[in-house]
């Protein structure tokens, strides 16, 4: 296999396709937007920072927007809707669903069906994003790695929600979040800008809110993000035995809010925590954890300390 072509997916693995040349430069237009967009805005806010522009308010503005970002798709697309694995009030499923569109990974059924086939395929022919599939040799693995991070999201191959994601189709409200997607990814761009200029009362503000609290924010938000799907693939631990690569990178989930605990979470996906002690590095599962006591969120999943032992390693690696 060559070191610059992953295993492709057969068109007889189910819920895959591959789509039309005019899809396939749809897919590619609005990937690259993805990918550049928010760089332009990353070099723009290292500009802005190294000219003295940049205050409190603009990295106040980042890290209000860095945790909003983070959670929606830590707490909301992932664990509650990608794996079910707690239900909460109504007003708090809401707010999830619109911070998880304001990072701009996809809008609900892209981002769910997506998540859904990477844990049915995980590290094998079929998964969307995996490092694992170029070859053994070093070359292949830094093709692999950097294929997993942004360039899988070139691919003409598509996840079909109605195969991966049916639950989320039947769902109005998950369907009107899903055909919003845009104004949501709009709004997480402007709420910073107005911010920006109301507290410096000038159009520099908005300019440097807009940098600051938008576009940088997304870039870096993103990065750590796809270091899931990329380092968490080929870098850490791996305390359980799971048919797949995944491992726990701890500096992965300390900027990602618990999600770079990959393996443990391939363990029990279904888990609201990706912790399984409490001090692995797992905001979002601490957080769940809080508001479930308050009552503000049900049904979390957990499992018993019989299926983690069997699940567990002899020698950890």
């Amino acid at each position: 296999m060559s070191a610059h072509t992953p295993a492709a997916a057969s068109d007889t693995l189910d819920g895959i396709v591959r789509v039309n040349r005019q899809g396939a430069i749809a897919i590619r237009l609005t990937a690259l937007a993805v990918m550049l967009l928010p760089l332009l805005g990353f070099v723009e806010a290292v500009r802005l920072w190294m000219a003295g522009y940049a205050s409190a308010t603009e990295w106040t503005l980042f890290g209000v927007m860095y945790v909003v970002h983070m959670g929606g798709i830590s707490i909301g697309f992932h664990r509650m809707l990608s794996h079910r694995a707690f239900t909460t009030l109504s007003a708090v499923r809401v707010a999830c669903l619109i911070f998880g569109s304001m990072a701009a990974q996809g809008p609900l059924l892209y981002w769910v069906a997506t998540h859904r086939r990477h844990h049915a395929y995980s590290d094998r022919p079929g998964d969307p994003h995996s490092p694992q599939l170029f070859g053994k040799d070093w070359k292949s693995k830094v093709a692999g790695l950097w294929h997993a991070h942004m360039p899988w999201m070139l691919s003409e191959e598509i996840s079909q929600w109605n195969y991966f994601a049916k639950d989320i189709i039947a769902d109005r409200q998950l369907l009107f979040f899903h055909r919003t997607y845009l104004w949501w990814v709009l709004l997480g761009l402007a709420l910073p800008a107005v911010l920006g200029g109301l507290i410096h009362d000038s159009w520099t503000g908005v300019w440097s809110g807009f940098i600051f609290g938008g576009l940088a924010r997304m870039f870096l938000a993103n990065q750590f993000a796809w270091c899931v799907g990329s380092v968490c693939h080929m870098f850490g631990g791996r305390p359980f035995e799971t048919r797949d690569h995944s491992t726990n990178n701890w500096w992965v989930a300390v900027l990602t809010f618990g999600e770079g605990l990959q393996n443990n979470h391939h363990a029990f996906p279904w888990w609201y925590r990706h912790g399984v002690h409490w001090w692995e590095p797992d905001l979002s599962g601490w957080l769940l954890t809080l508001l479930g006591k308050l009552g503000i969120v049900k049904d979390l999943k957990s499992p018993s300390a019989d299926a983690i032992r069997r699940l567990r390693r002899m020698t950890p690696v």
